[in-house]
């Protein structure tokens, strides 16, 4: 009996610590999201993010400087037969301020392709300050044939910028990666190649 007694014991606490896991990992998602709202962790979410050009709504912890205003320039430079462009020519933000663009691409060739953009800063110390949250530039990407797309860039100005930058240009340059693949060689001429080839083994 009295081990009986300690099995159903066991039996009840195991099950205890079951429930207990179960209670908590429903609770994770709204525990989570409370928190990421709270310290600002999530702001790059699906949900949150803005429509081309919009400023997304910052968390409160976030340090934004209301008294500057920096102008950001957006350039496209296409290396290869296929059109680059950003969705607008410029913005003015506020260092600190969360701001998403839109950049528009298409394979204008007649083949599949694969590229990847390189980003490029002016002036050149303003790069270090410049933190892009979501980019098209951390990847490569395939088109198949006329395919087009529109890439988001997500990016925060440091705060810690010098006030003497008032402009900075963002300039992608999109190359393709691979290139185009080599013709085979003429059938003749390697039959030539392997003709000489005995010949010379034969002598």
């Amino acid at each position: 009996m009295r081990f009986q007694r300690e099995n159903f014991r066991m039996v009840g606490k195991l099950g205890v610590i079951v429930l207990g896991m179960f209670c908590f990992g429903y609770a994770l998602v709204p525990i989570y999201k409370a928190i990421c709202e709270m310290t600002g962790i999530n702001v790059l979410a699906l949900g949150d993010r803005q429509i081309p050009g919009a400023t997304a709504k910052l968390p409160a912890n976030t340090q934004v400087d209301l008294t500057r205003s920096i102008t950001v320039e957006f350039d496209a430079n296409a290396r290869g037969p296929w059109h680059f462009k950003p969705a607008q020519s410029s913005l003015q933000v506020h260092p600190g301020e969360l701001t998403t663009v839109m950049y528009e691409f298409q394979n204008v060739q007649d083949r599949t392709m694969s590229a990847q953009a390189i980003p490029s800063y002016a002036p050149s110390q303003a790069g270090a300050h410049f933190n892009k949250l979501e980019c098209f530039c951390f990847s490569q990407y395939t088109l198949a044939p006329g395919e087009k797309k529109q890439w988001p860039v997500a990016f925060v100005i440091d705060p810690k910028l010098s006030k003497d930058v008032k402009t900075i240009t963002l300039s992608y340059t999109f190359f393709e990666v691979g290139g185009k693949t080599p013709a085979a060689p003429d059938t003749p001429k390697a039959s030539t190649a392997a003709a000489t080839l005995e010949k010379q083994a034969g002598a």
